[in-house]
């Protein structure tokens, strides 16, 4: 397997409403087209910071591979700006996986393939308990992993996380790209690389928590998915079917439990009081 992750974030000048230089910097976006067996799958736009991760996770979560062990080499080239993913007996039904296809609303466009109602139906996670305590300290360290996002902005992260009542939480990998659906397709892969179950591990997102992000932690096998912004009604549909634990809006003090809230222990609810305060104070900013 290649290593070629590239940096994330470049040095440019804009003028700023002063008419004056300024000096900042601006997210990367690269085109990596993946090639399986020597046949042309998909173009996805990516930082490129984890391109075998990235690379693995989506033949995972698409389901065109049908396990690690299948795939004998990854190799990104960049200059050429694909990736050439090789397997030990070649795959000879990709005509009817990719015959199915369904573009969703991930950031840069995603693409699903297959027939996502034959996968939903099989899928179930592990039933977990969470405490309130927890959810905030997890946010509470999550903040300082956005690296890309407060030089850049332009992108989304995603985490994977060990949470427990009684410890700090461990972020076992936070990775930021153009596109949610990137970010954890690359969490998969990792997570595929390195034999890590999700069956007690949480996912954070700064995205939307749609269908595919909840049938891409359900396929990880991960009970927990948080995020700081929003619910489609898609996405609850299926958190609600598959058993995942579906919180929102999470910032700060703030959050929305749109599936799972009896297996909560709200043993840290904040003043009300002071809470109105802030939360009048904030008010607006989760409408985005």
């Amino acid at each position: 397997m290649s290593d070629a992750g590239l940096r994330p974030a470049h040095e440019v000048v804009a003028i700023d409403e002063f008419g004056q230089p300024r000096s900042g910097y601006i997210a990367g976006e690269r085109a990596l087209t993946l090639f399986l067996d020597g046949r042309e799958i998909v173009t996805l736009m990516t930082l490129g910071t984890h391109p075998e991760m990235l690379t693995l996770g989506y033949l995972l979560n698409q389901r065109l591979v049908p396990c690690i062990e299948s795939v004998d080499s990854i190799r990104v080239d960049w200059d050429k700006a694909q990736v050439q993913i090789e397997t030990f007996e070649r795959i000879t039904d990709l005509d009817e996986k990719l015959k199915h296809r369904t573009v969703t609303t991930g950031c840069g466009q995603g693409t699903v393939f297959g027939k996502i109602g034959d996968q939903i139906e099989k899928i179930r996670v592990p039933r977990v308990a969470i405490s309130q305590a927890s959810i905030y300290r997890l946010l509470s360290g999550i903040s300082a992993h956005n690296e890309v996002y407060r030089r850049a902005g332009a992108v989304h992260g995603c985490a994977l996380c060990s949470v427990t009542a009684e410890s700090e939480p461990d972020i076992h990998l936070f990775v930021e790209d153009v596109g949610r659906h990137n970010a954890a397709d690359s969490v998969s892969g990792y997570m595929w690389l390195n034999a890590i179950s999700g069956k007690d591990k949480w996912f954070y997102t700064t995205g939307r928590l749609t269908s595919e992000m909840v049938i891409k932690v359900a396929q990880m096998q991960i009970p927990v998915l948080l995020s700081r912004s929003g619910v489609t009604q898609r996405g609850l549909e299926l958190a609600q079917k598959i058993g995942v634990v579906l919180i929102a809006r999470a910032k700060g003090r703030h959050f929305l439990v749109y599936n799972g809230a009896a297996q909560i222990n709200f043993d840290a609810i904040p003043d009300a009081n002071e809470h109105a305060r802030n939360h009048a104070g904030g008010k607006g900013r989760h409408s985005q």
